[in-house]
């Protein structure tokens, strides 16, 4: 983490008025900014999208140099367990990859798609923050292609990837998660797969701490109404939303794929550190992921 940034620009796609963001890595610490309010209240698909773009593009130098180390320039994780895709193998033995085209969405500095391109993949990283881009660019000179593109609207033609992935990229963010796995069938070929994490949706029912302070229920899981942080003049900057865990699901058939298998990973013995709300505590008494294993007919 300690070279510098590099001024190069990554490449730009936007089909139209952002409104689906799409950051990498989302198991980030949302903290609330110093002049902004936490609070529960809608937020549609325009306001999450400008939120979280802006959060993100604010915050992804710090997101980087406290994670970057845990996340490394060229590993695949799912989340922060510390679930590797060298041993998972969600999407497929490493020797199946060879060639493959790969969408990785959220991808912020694109970690996981420099792993894919070691595997000899053909990885693409798209993500709504342009920060978070740069330093994918700051990491290997733009030798991971780039995308600045909105999650619901992908700029690209229909059958385009063999895969997809997304490690916490996206779907916890959105207003209309069935949009973007339309969007991802879309662009998959046949007997594609489509593997994502995300927060697991029992913790929507828990305080967001690492201590015995987390381990209580304090809110309803069935409580849909999503996270905000705004400014003093109600303007949100953060947006998180939930689904439950039948959400999900229903979300991954409605949108026209399988539901392969869903991998909820235990807290590894090895895994010592604390990430905002995770930690060893709570993560060897409840799940803190949830990997949604999906594929297109």
């Amino acid at each position: 983490m300690g070279r510098k940034s590099t001024t190069r620009e990554p490449i730009i796609q936007e089909p139209g008025p952002t409104h689906v963001p799409a950051p990498a890595h989302e198991d980030a610490d949302p903290a609330v900014d110093d002049e902004s309010t936490a609070t529960r209240r809608d937020a549609g698909t325009t306001e999450s999208a400008r939120a979280n773009r802006g959060w993100w593009d604010r915050n992804a130098d710090e997101y980087q140099v406290e994670h970057g180390t845990f996340l490394g320039d060229d590993r695949f994780v799912w989340g922060p367990e510390g679930l590797d895709e060298v041993e998972a193998e969600l999407l497929g033995p490493a020797e199946e990859l060879v060639g493959k085209d790969v969408l990785e969405i959220g991808a912020g500095a694109a970690q996981c798609s420099r792993w894919l391109a070691g595997q000899g993949a053909r990885p693409v990283a798209l993500d709504l923050s342009h920060r978070q881009l740069q330093h994918s660019l700051r990491i290997d000179e733009g030798r991971v292609p780039l995308v600045q593109a909105d999650a619901g609207a992908l700029p690209f033609l229909d059958g385009s990837f063999d895969l997809a992935c997304s490690a916490y990229g996206a779907l916890p963010f959105v207003a209309d998660p069935a949009r973007v796995l339309r969007e991802v069938r879309r662009v998959l070929r046949p007997g594609g797969r489509f593997v994502f994490s995300v927060t697991h949706p029992v913790r929507w029912a828990f305080p967001d701490e690492p201590g015995p302070e987390g381990l209580t229920v304090t809110a309803s899981y069935f409580d849909r109404t999503p996270y905000v942080e705004q400014d003093d003049e109600g303007r949100a900057v953060y947006v998180e939303h939930h689904r439950t865990l039948g959400d999900r699901v229903r979300d991954v058939v409605t949108s026209g794929l399988r539901l392969v298998d869903v991998v909820e990973p235990e807290w590894p013995a090895w895994n010592t550190q604390e990430w905002g709300g995770w930690s060893p505590l709570r993560g060897n008494l409840i799940p803190g992921t949830a990997i949604f294993v999906c594929e297109r007919d």
